[in-house]
């Protein structure tokens, strides 16, 4: 499955920071203050009823994979998500574990 057109626009053209604290684990986020809050609230929804469990060491996360990336947030209620990240395939922690 893949994230419907109107969330693709949104994603493609929302204002990607890299996440300069954590460079050992290369990501980017959102910031919802930043954005759409409406299509913002939806996207995490839409990684949330889509999307598949895994883990990041031993911290459960529900993941979405779309176009070579995985998108995540840490879980909160979504009135309380404020941050929304996303990453390559290969850099997430379930791909490194299968190398190591």
């Amino acid at each position: 499955m893949q994230f419907p057109f109107h969330i693709i626009d949104f994603i493609s053209n929302a204002p990607w920071t890299f996440a300069k604290t954590m460079p050992e684990w290369p990501h980017e986020y959102v910031v919802r203050s930043k954005v759409d809050d409406a299509l913002f609230a939806e996207t995490v929804l839409h990684i949330r009823e889509h999307g598949y469990l895994g883990y990041f060491y031993k911290i459960p996360m529900i993941y979405f994979d779309d176009d070579g990336l995985v998108y995540w947030t840490m879980g909160n209620p979504i009135e309380e998500t404020t941050i929304l990240n996303r990453c390559k395939k290969e850099d997430t922690y379930g791909e490194r574990m299968k190398n190591v």
